[in-house]
């Protein structure tokens, strides 16, 4: 870390030195690996303030999601042609072969993934679950269904993932798991987490539904916890237009979870299973996969990885050339070990002292240059009403101040997290970023 403080503040200087440059009319190109120069001499006003826009190229479908072709057409009219729920198993011989844990089973979307989940647990009413606040519905409010409680823990505002020391000093004695969520492609640290799991007795849970062949130390995410719980919904890197999977280590939580959410698939359990004798009824709902979308997926699943190489290279052709802008930070961790994938939005986050304009200002100058760039801001589960009221709850969760998530929100700037080649539209908006910064003082 000391390291990476090092090269980042000789980034920042060489970067400040750059933009002074760049504004006079002498810069030279930069990089994100050696000495920070600006870009080409550009002298034009801001587009804000009445000079030309940066970016010309047409944004067109850079962005489009899902990216669907013949081999999608072609597995969804198979499904037509011969209705049944065989894409369903066939998904999960495939999932199984490609995350090697003991357990799978898919689910109508990643909701119902995680409520087999807190199903299976199997934990006393009262019994409590550390989770983010920064985080999707599905990741909490399911918690209340089954008489659990919330723990919100905060964020690393730079990494939008769990922040383990925030959740040490919300450890009680009636925590019994601890569930990070992977946010936006990036892997929480889970070895660090999973350490500090088991020195306490906690049961560790994954929320990976952003996190589809990242990996960790070269381990995939979903595959460090008890359970794990995946979304295929349209947006995600695995996109079906709906459903979900849970990977399960234990035998117990496999067939808990699934007699709660398939009635029909208790028969195929093993004669020892105490839930076989619920074949036909189940234990509380029906969660089964469309075999339309298991059949996306799975072609979906066989593209994957290289999916995500391609788009993490236009990300990183963007990031890495606007690392020497002071107080620009870009979504992460710093660690070496991580394969991050990119998924919805390219994060960054700006300092506004650092930076010498506020956040408000920069967007609204860089979208003034045709750069897609939003303010961005989180919905914090914690702020929401339902977790003030008691009557949706076996015992209220304990409502916190958590400093980091409201950091995350009031410095974030979202990009589009491009989905084709595109290296001209990726140099208009380097282009772009480095003439407002160039002109900041006028954005004061």
């Amino acid at each position: 870390m000391r390291q990476s403080d090092s090269r980042r503040n000789f980034l920042k200087t060489a970067g400040a030195t750059a933009a002074g440059l760049y504004a006079a009319g002498a810069g030279a190109k930069a990089t994100a690996q050696n000495t920070k120069a600006s870009a080409p001499v550009i002298k034009e006003s801001l587009a804000i303030n009445g000079g030309p826009k940066t970016v010309t190229v047409p944004f067109g479908d850079a962005a489009q999601w899902p990216l669907y072709g013949p081999e999608e057409e072609k597995a969804v009219l198979e499904v037509v042609r011969r209705p049944g729920y065989d894409p369903n198993f066939r998904l999960e011989r495939d999932w199984q072969e490609y995350y090697k844990v003991p357990y799978v089973r898919a689910y109508c979307n990643g909701t119902g993934a995680l409520n087999t989940m807190f199903f299976a647990l199997n934990l006393p009413p009262g019994s409590e679950i550390m989770v983010p606040s920064y985080t999707f519905f599905a990741t909490i409010v399911p918690m209340r269904l089954f008489g659990l409680v919330p723990v919100f823990v905060d964020i690393n505002p730079r990494t939008l993932c769990f922040d383990l020391e925030d959740a040490k000093r919300r450890l009680t004695k009636n925590t019994k798991a601890i569930m990070p969520v992977h946010w936006i492609g990036l892997p929480a640290d889970i070895d660090q987490i999973a350490d500090w799991a088991e020195e306490k007795g906690l049961i560790l849970l994954e929320d990976a539904c952003h996190v589809h062949g990242a990996r960790l130390k070269g381990k995939l995410m979903g595959t460090w916890g008890e359970m794990a719980a995946f979304s295929f919904q349209a947006t995600k890197p695995l996109p079906a237009i709906e459903g979900g999977m849970a990977n399960y280590k234990q035998r117990e939580h496999f067939e808990r979870g699934s007699t709660f959410g398939h009635y029909d698939l208790p028969v195929k359990f093993p004669a020892d299973s105490k839930y076989r004798k619920y074949y036909g009824c189940g234990l509380g709902t029906k969660l089964r996969m469309h075999p339309m979308a298991a059949a996306l997926a799975r072609v979906q699943l066989s593209g994957l990885d290289k999916r995500n190489e391609m788009i993490t290279k236009q990300i990183r052709g963007l990031n890495d050339r606007l690392a020497h802008l002071p107080g620009l930070y870009e979504q992460g961790n710093g660690r070496t070990d991580v394969d991050r994938i990119y998924y919805a939005w390219n994060m960054l986050f700006i300092d506004p002292k650092e930076a010498g304009m506020s956040r408000e200002k920069c967007v609204e100058a860089l979208r003034a240059e045709g750069v897609n760039a939003t303010a961005h801001s989180y919905t914090l589960q914690h702020k929401l009403a339902l977790y003030r009221e008691p009557e949706w709850w076996h015992h209220p969760p304990v409502i916190p101040e958590l400093p980091g998530s409201d950091k995350a929100n009031a410095t974030g700037i979202s990009l589009p997290c491009f989905s084709k080649e595109v290296p001209e539209l990726i140099d208009q908006y380097v282009k772009a970023f480095e003439k407002v910064w160039a002109h900041r003082d006028q954005l004061v």
